[in-house]
């Protein structure tokens, strides 16, 4: 299992140590309305945004007993791409291989400290809410007080692929029955991939992205 944070501008962020645990909430929004009669009722007016959550650290220097990869980033260098994305405000797409987490979020808080005797290496927890992205229809030549309406800059939410790390085992085509519903679409895969599967679809190595096709 592997946990990737994937940006648009190619700055994505492959976490060095598993967090031991993810935390993922989900609530109803209810609507509660007064009836003479019969008192409060309560109405199921919508789904709040799911709330991610998780904490790991990253280490100062690599430890195959628990680090997933061996060239890791600093610890200063991955927590500054999370807070630059904070900061941003821009939509990021959270990958948890082996599971169905696959999903644009926002990062909403960032937490970091730092442990006696663990010179350098930088504990973290992380706070994430799923993207919904809404589209709003606007309505043109219309004039409010004599002037023409304006509307504000949206982040940029150009769907962002979603994206298959090779496991060990895999094939094509079992990777198209699994995440495409039709073994058949292997070829689909393929042509989404050739540059970097190479000119055999029958040789892929597991830790390669593949690009899934719509």
């Amino acid at each position: 299992m592997d946990f990737y944070l994937l940006s648009p501008d190619g700055q994505d962020l492959h976490f060095p140590v598993n967090p031991p645990e993810v935390t993922v909430e989900g609530a109803k929004k209810i609507e509660t309305v007064s009836i003479i009669n019969i008192g409060d009722v309560d109405f199921p007016v919508g789904d709040e945004l799911t709330g991610i959550s998780f904490s790991s650290f990253f280490p100062r220097d690599y430890d195959p007993s628990y680090c997933q990869y061996a060239s890791i980033p600093t610890p200063e260098t991955a927590l500054g791409r999370l807070n630059a994305w904070r900061t941003a405000g821009k939509p990021v797409r959270l990958l948890i291989t082996e599971t169905s987490v696959n999903v644009l979020v926002l990062i909403t808080r960032v937490a970091h400290r730092y442990v006696g005797g663990e010179p350098g290496d930088i504990y973290f927890e992380l706070a994430m809410r799923q993207w919904r992205d809404v589209k709003v229809r606007s309505v043109t030549n219309v004039q409010v007080a004599t002037q023409s309406a304006q509307t504000r800059p949206r982040p940029d939410t150009k769907p962002i692929p979603k994206v298959y790390v090779v496991k060990p085992g895999d094939s094509l085509w079992k990777i198209a029955k699994l995440q495409l519903g039709n073994g058949s679409r292997w070829q689909d895969i393929y042509a989404n991939n050739k540059r970097v599967i190479g000119p055999n679809p029958n040789l892929i190595y597991p830790g390669q992205r593949l690009v899934m096709p719509a």
